[in-house]
């Protein structure tokens, strides 16, 4: 029987279809919780316990999913909402008074902040779940850093240390990103945007839309030393979908050197990231080695240069290239392959006799790690690769729109890592449940056509 492989077995669109009482269903059902429990409840001891660890957990979890930006507005959902007070395990015949008070919860949420570290472990246990679960799960591994400010006012400049109290933010810094935009008359001009807060790294599937890797860090830190330590926690974390993986996609903030021949030497990953132009001004191209009429840019473009063009040029005849045909990379030589574009596409060309590259070149890796990579970034594949990067904005999008980073009262980093790392895990359990939970009757909602 021919088997045809369905990659599309969870569609997170299917995800946020469902009704919010069904996503935080799905979200108590299969978050990994059990362990952290334990612990809560070990902690509590023989205390009093007017209100169940676990009844204002599961509210912690339904103030994530419904996207309540503080502690006063999930308890006035949980006063009128019966069926939410409920579903989280607090007393039925009770009523409105089963829902503990703001102290009630701000000593839970300290306590919650003292095991923090198990907020990763279940997000690590999620994402094996998935890869287990979903086909091709980390094949295409996509980066973004996202920008996440705090509404807090920040300090002014040389002022004394503040101490901490829970209104000023005294973790925060400032962070800055430049684009390059484009006016109406065509111009460009470069746009700046500063913000006062932090900054979430994150590392997602490109196929699925889900987050396998996040560091939080303060809103200055550049990409460049975090980006390689998130590759290193993931091959100690999940070595069986790194060993599986085979490109790694980024934008601008990840092109550096030690990125890029770390993915492909340390891990056999093909690293598709956008390049900066940090050629001297005014220099266009660069001549390949070995060769007489091959020049390449800095963004890994080959060219052949007529011959008889390069004798006119005392003529002030201006020089006559055409773009080299790639020819696929030969990993046992590392080098990469470019033919002859006359031949290739059968046109005449005046100075094929003379020319040295109409057999094709071999372009070595080592002459330049960051232009000549793996995947050549002249090729298709590279260019359809890259694309596959939007699946991580998406995802940040996602963080805004549906688990409240849009308007957040959080302070300090601690809070920050925390709050992050919480939305995240919801956002796997209920991609899991979906996943686990395909019934006959549900079994063609989850599948999309490849």
């Amino acid at each position: 029987m021919a088997i045809i492989a369905q990659k599309g077995l969870f569609s997170w669109e299917e995800v946020e279809a469902l009704g919010d009482l069904e996503r935080l269903r799905l979200v108590l059902r299969w978050l990994p919780d059990e362990p952290l429990m334990q612990v809560l409840e070990r902690d509590r001891g023989k205390g009093r316990d007017d209100y169940p660890v676990r009844a204002v957990w599961n509210s912690v979890l339904a103030g994530v999913v419904y996207e309540h930006v503080s502690v006063e507005s999930l308890r006035r959902e949980l006063l009128r909402n019966g069926q939410l007070r409920a579903m989280c395990g607090f007393d039925v015949v009770s009523g409105g008074k089963a829902v503990p008070p703001p102290p009630a919860y701000t000593h839970f949420l300290e306590n919650l902040f003292l095991h923090a570290d198990m907020i990763d472990a279940m997000f690590d246990e999620l994402v094996e779940s998935l890869r287990r679960e979903l086909p091709e799960f980390g094949r295409y591994l996509a980066g973004d850093g996202k920008a996440i400010p705090t509404h807090a006012r920040a300090p002014k400049k040389d002022a004394e240390p503040k101490k901490r109290d829970g209104r000023r933010d005294i973790d925060a810094d400032w962070g800055e990103k430049k684009t390059r935009e484009v006016r109406e008359d065509g111009t460009l001009y470069e746009k700046v945007t500063r913000w006062f807060g932090y900054k979430l790294h994150l590392v997602v599937d490109a196929e699925y839309e889900l987050p396998v890797a996040y560091e939080v860090r303060k809103a200055s830190e550049s990409e460049f030393p975090v980006v390689p330590q998130q590759i290193e926690k993931l091959a100690e974390r999940h070595p069986e979908m790194l060993s599986e993986c085979e490109a790694f996609i980024y934008d601008k903030g990840g092109d550096d050197t030690k990125i890029i021949t770390g993915l492909w030497d340390d891990h056999h990953i093909r690293p598709v990231i956008a390049i900066r132009n940090c050629w001297k001004d005014g220099e266009t191209t660069k001549l390949v080695p070995g060769t007489r009429n091959v020049v390449y840019d800095y963004e890994g473009t080959v060219y052949c240069v007529c011959p008889r063009t390069l004798l006119a040029r005392k003529s002030g005849e201006a020089d006559k290239r055409r773009e080299m045909t790639y020819g696929g990379f030969e990993e046992d030589r590392g080098t990469l392959r470019y033919r002859c574009p006359a031949r290739q596409y059968g046109y005449t060309c005046l100075g094929e006799s003379e020319c040295a590259a109409k057999t094709g070149v071999r372009i070595k890796m080592e002459h330049d790690r960051r232009v000549f990579t793996p995947l050549s970034r002249s090729s298709y594949a590279w260019e359809r690769t890259y694309r596959k990067r939007t699946a991580a904005e998406r995802v940040n999008s996602r963080l805004d729109v549906s688990f409240g980073f849009e308007r957040h009262f959080i302070r300090g980093m601690a809070k920050m890592k925390f709050r992050c790392g919480l939305a995240l895990a919801v956002m796997l359990a209920m991609a899991l449940g979906r996943v686990k939970e395909k019934q006959a009757g549900k079994m063609r909602s989850l599948v999309r056509a490849a």
